[in-house]
């Protein structure tokens, strides 16, 4: 009688081969890359993830602050001027 395995060695084929040649390539190149950051790429990922946060905080911090400060306070004074030149003119 025959075993399992002698079948399953038997029915094996060339795209089994072709299959095992991909996973062998893929296992040698995760090896190559098992480190994923030298330390000097490890201190320049965290100072452009730091930059990055900065810039976004403070973006966030001009739109909702500083810019709308600025216009409504633009416009409030342009408009006294307006109604100081309209008292102005008719008094």
């Amino acid at each position: 009688h025959k075993s399992y395995f002698t079948t399953k060695i038997r029915s094996f084929n060339k795209k089994h081969l072709v299959w095992l040649r991909q996973i062998n390539l893929c296992c040698i190149f995760m090896a190559e890359f098992d480190t994923m950051f030298e330390f000097d790429q490890y201190l320049g990922f965290l100072a452009f993830l730091s930059i990055l946060t900065i810039g976004f905080w403070l973006m966030i911090f001009l739109l909702t602050f500083v810019i709308p400060y600025w216009l409504f306070g633009a416009a409030k004074e342009r408009f006294d001027e307006l109604r100081a030149a309209k008292k102005k003119k008719t008094a």
